[in-house]
């Protein structure tokens, strides 16, 4: 009887056995075949030039090729919700902003999407943005300043992600500029406004106007936090013009995420390989002259992160009246 006992329980027991070793083999050998990391906006933006240089890296470390993917639109939402019905085996990853995980789901009642879908991986960066103006414009901020005050509501200023957006409601209502907004999907159609004068100002990211800048096409008027800008190293951050110091620092920040459901094994070895990359020297002496530093975390860090960023930011959003539908 004894033996009957053992043998059925081997029986039973053999199948989640098996189950266990395929499991372990499939974290065992990830990657083995290319992996894609999704960008929800077009190719040229802060969040692009992090993924290639990110992508670039983890190809380097995993021997296989690392695909960056540009899904534009609905503010992030088109890429996201790709990634958020993609299979969770860790082949298909999301270059998510603060856009994608707190502010859309506080501005966009009908979200294709939801945090809830996503597993954090680990942070990548966080990105200065500067107020830009075309070359033709105001040569200082407070020039900005009294151009808008004597043309109410005549002035445009753009913005793609929400972050963008919100600094220019911010700038505009401290400023007490009565200006236009106009949207966009990304970055590379916020330059292009600028350039072709169908807007006056914007709040971006240094990398998309940089070259422009020092081109002299466009220029930059400040920053939007204290740090060192080695690119731009005599702008002035926002808050040290007159009737501004209030307006505090806003900077924007990318991580990864994975579809929920990704196997913890994977999780940890894309994190481990993520932290491996924003700690190389050449990735960061590349991205710092954009106003981009690297940094990383753990997946619960990246996970408490976000939830704290959704308590700062929401009562803001709601005040500002903000929507993206």
């Amino acid at each position: 009887m004894k033996r009957a006992w053992a043998l059925a329980a081997v029986i039973v027991a053999a199948p989640i056995t098996l189950q266990d070793v395929s499991a372990q083999s499939v974290i065992a050998s990830y990657p083995d075949r290319p992996v894609k990391i999704v960008v929800p906006f077009p190719a040229g933006g802060p969040t692009d030039v992090i993924a290639r240089f990110l992508g670039q890296n983890l190809s380097e470390q995993w021997k296989t090729g690392v695909v960056i993917e540009n899904r534009p639109g609905a503010n992030s939402a088109i890429g996201a919700a790709v990634v958020a019905s993609a299979q969770p085996d860790g082949y298909t990853l999301l270059m998510a902003m603060d856009t994608t995980l707190v502010m859309n789901p506080i501005t966009t009642s009908n979200l294709t999407y939801k945090v809830e879908d996503f597993t954090t991986i680990s942070m990548a960066a966080v990105n200065t943005s500067i107020l830009v103006v075309p070359a033709g414009g105001p040569k200082t901020v407070e020039e900005l300043i009294a151009k808008g005050r004597a043309n109410p509501g005549k002035l445009n200023y753009g913005g793609g992600i929400i972050p963008t957006r919100l600094a220019g409601v911010l700038f505009n209502k401290m400023a007490g500029i009565d200006a236009v907004f106009v949207p966009f999907k990304g970055s590379s159609d916020v330059v292009q406004g600028l350039l072709d004068g169908s807007i006056d100002y914007a709040v971006d990211g240094v990398a998309p106007h940089l070259p422009l800048i020092q081109d002299g096409k466009l220029r930059a008027l400040a920053k939007l936090n204290n740090r060192t800008l080695a690119s731009l190293p005599d702008l002035k951050p926002l808050s040290e013009t007159p009737g501004l110091r209030d307006i505090g620092e806003m900077s924007t920040w990318v991580g990864v995420v994975a579809p929920t459901g990704t196997p913890s094994g994977i999780v940890d070895k894309v994190q481990k390989a993520v932290v491996h990359a924003t700690q190389d020297k050449v990735i960061q002496d590349k991205l710092l002259p954009l106003g981009i530093v690297t940094v990383n975390s753990t997946p619960e860090e990246f996970a408490t992160f976000v939830k704290t960023e959704r308590q700062k930011w929401e009562p803001i959003l709601r005040e500002s009246g903000i929507t993206m539908n």
